[in-house]
């Protein structure tokens, strides 16, 4: 995981980079697993790949954290899921991108390795 120390490089900043390098999907996580906001196809945590991953610590509140995960699925959809982490993580996200497997984390797409 490459971890950005750019303060001027935000959340919003980092998800249209990916948006415009094909990473449209929206999701969100029920029942134990990620479904697509759009085709709501559903998957488990083992059909998910995180290409890329970046966390963020708030400026002027350091426990405003989040991280940006970036997917890919078997089906082709790819897109970003920001949640947060911390004191205002969400136990159902924390708990699905922690059971994914290790093999699945990688950061192929990550676009701070394009710059």
């Amino acid at each position: 995981m490459i971890i950005s120390d750019e303060f001027a490089k935000h959340e919003s900043d980092f998800i249209a980079k990916y948006q415009n390098k094909g990473y449209t999907a929206n999701y969100r996580v029920k029942d134990g697993e990620l479904i697509d906001l759009d085709t709501k196809e559903t998957f488990k945590t083992t059909e998910v790949k995180v290409v890329a991953e970046h966390r963020y610590e708030g400026m002027s509140n350091p426990s405003d954290m989040s991280i940006l995960y970036v997917i890919e699925t078997p089906t082709d959809s790819k897109g970003t899921f920001l949640t947060g982490f911390g004191p205002s993580a969400n136990l159902d996200e924390a708990e699905f991108f922690k059971a994914i497997p290790d093999e699945n984390y990688s950061e192929d797409s990550n676009i701070l390795t394009d710059e």
